[in-house]
């Protein structure tokens, strides 16, 4: 892979990996078994299908693009645990201030480098990003989107949707 190439892996619902020059990111994480369910005030989940990769199998990130935190489709009971095995972890404030550790906020617009141990950078802007319908955001909470930026990109920026 040439240092400013991308490969992108999709994993399961909102996961995904990208690997860009020598950075490793991984967004949204889902690691728990079929059968697992969720509560989410009136909202319940159960998850039909296993994952497709183990946090092992995935190994360490320089960071989580976490769109949002609240709703286990993004970030279930696995990837919660996973997330200390990131440098960093990109996300909403409220989501920063209820994960502690490693977890960063990120307001809308506001942007930050991660760079590699080879000093390639890949630059991180949080974009404002919508969960539902107008209307919805009191129940459904704040979520993120992300725009991922480097030196020799071909095609723009690299647009995550944030859910």
């Amino acid at each position: 892979m040439a240092p400013t190439d991308c490969k992108i892996t999709h994993y399961d619902t909102a996961m995904t990996m990208i690997e860009v020059g020598s950075l490793r990111f991984i967004t949204d994480p889902l690691f728990d078994e079929s059968g697992t369910d969720y509560h989410h005030g009136p909202i319940h989940l159960h998850k039909t299908s296993k994952p497709l990769v183990t946090p092992d199998q995935i190994g360490a990130v320089d960071a989580v693009l976490l769109s949002h935190d609240q709703h286990a489709d993004n970030l279930d009971h696995g990837g919660r645990a996973f997330l200390p095995q990131a440098s960093t972890v990109l996300t909403t404030p409220e989501g920063a201030s209820r994960l502690g550790g490693n977890a960063r906020p990120l307001s809308s617009w506001q942007k930050i480098d991660i760079v590699g141990r080879d000093g390639f950078k890949v630059t991180i802007t949080a974009l404002p990003a919508q969960h539902g319908p107008d209307g919805t955001q009191e129940a459904t909470g704040p979520v993120t989107g992300f725009l991922l930026e480097w030196a020799g990109q071909k095609h723009g920026g690299l647009y995550i949707s944030g859910d």
